[in-house]
């Protein structure tokens, strides 16, 4: 399935209520003075950041949004109830340009929420002209409107995990045994290539291998794309073990990429792939000769054709990711 990563839509902030004329009734005292109140201030329009890259799919039939109006001011000196801010998710990684200011806001972390429309203020009411000089006025003013504006949305992928290895290093099989379990995975449509994202426990997983292969040969990953990749928290490089060539084939996909720092230089782990085609002593052996020679954690070992490799394998990847988002968010 398809994914939407462009959305337009117009959206105004709530009127502000408008302030009143009133006055006060009191026994004995039939003329009191004013105590019309103020208007409530209009609800803001809110955009907020989810986990979920099918939202612009979910909201793409709606185009126009409006922020409730906050509500007239009343006797007694009462205030009008404030609008109800108005809050729009999108998915982590959307870029919000505002088309009338220019203003652009991006959304980078899961519950991150930002105002980019203000409310309209509420209009005062008779009491507040009153004074020494003017004890029973007879004015008030009202709400101002709301902002308004038309926005645009490109999402730019955040994805948790960038796949890369050679094309015989079982990396879509990884994907599909990670994800097929009820999970959401969209064919990206790219003008030569179809690179897949998968979503494992709400973590995204883009396929980065399918769009380097050949980069050295002119290919190279376009533009659309990359601005998805880009900011992948970590990247798995997935060896195979069955073939004694280990170091090489690490060091031929970073060739690749060493015109594409944006990937090149994030954290990376590696994945040995295919562990059921070598005896456990040879397994061994070969392992601890690549992690002598390349120097790079390696997160796990697995084979796609056990159940429980698999499920040993997604914990671990889940721990990672988790540890990673805690560095993160510390600032390390």
């Amino acid at each position: 399935m398809s994914f939407t990563d462009e959305y337009r839509f117009k959206a105004e902030a709530g009127k502000g209520g408008d302030g009143v004329v009133r006055w006060r009734r009191e026994k004995f005292k039939p003329w009191g003075g004013p105590n019309g109140g103020n208007g409530g201030k209009g609800g803001d329009l809110v955009v907020e950041a989810v986990r979920d890259i099918m939202m612009l799919n979910r909201i793409s039939h709606k185009d126009h949004y409006h922020a409730q109006d906050g509500e007239p001011g009343g006797s007694n000196s009462m205030t009008g109830a404030d609008g109800d801010d108005l809050t729009v998710l999108l998915p982590i990684g959307s870029v919000v340009t505002n088309k009338v200011t220019g203003a652009v806001f991006e959304l980078l972390h899961e519950g991150e929420r930002v105002t980019i429309l203000k409310g309209g203020v509420g209009g005062k009411g008779n009491e507040h002209f009153k004074s020494s000089t003017n004890v029973a006025p007879d004015e008030a003013t009202l709400g101002t409107d709301g902002e308004a504006a038309n926005f645009t949305v490109e999402l730019r992928l955040i994805a948790d995990i960038g796949l890369v290895g050679l094309p015989n290093a079982g990396k879509t099989s990884l994907l599909n045994a990670l994800t097929n379990a009820g999970a959401k995975v969209a064919d990206y449509p790219f003008t030569t290539l179809d690179p897949n994202l998968g979503v494992y426990h709400n973590y995204i997983i883009a396929d980065i291998p399918g769009l380097i292969e050949g980069a050295s040969e002119g290919k190279g990953l376009g533009d659309k794309f990359l601005r998805h990749i880009s900011r992948t928290t970590f990247i798995l490089h997935c060896i195979s073990v069955e073939r004694d060539t280990m170091l090489n084939d690490y060091n031929t996909i970073r060739r690749e990429l060493e015109s594409h720092p944006e990937i090149l230089n994030k954290d990376e782990y590696i994945v040995c792939t295919k562990s059921d085609t070598l005896d456990k002593d040879t397994l061994e052996e070969r392992i601890a000769s690549f992690a002598r020679e390349s120097n790079v954690p390696i997160l796990a070992t697995v084979t796609v054709l056990d159940d429980n490799s698999i499920k040993d394998f997604g914990d671990t990847l889940s721990r990672a990711l988790a540890a990673r988002k805690m560095s993160i968010e510390s600032g390390v």
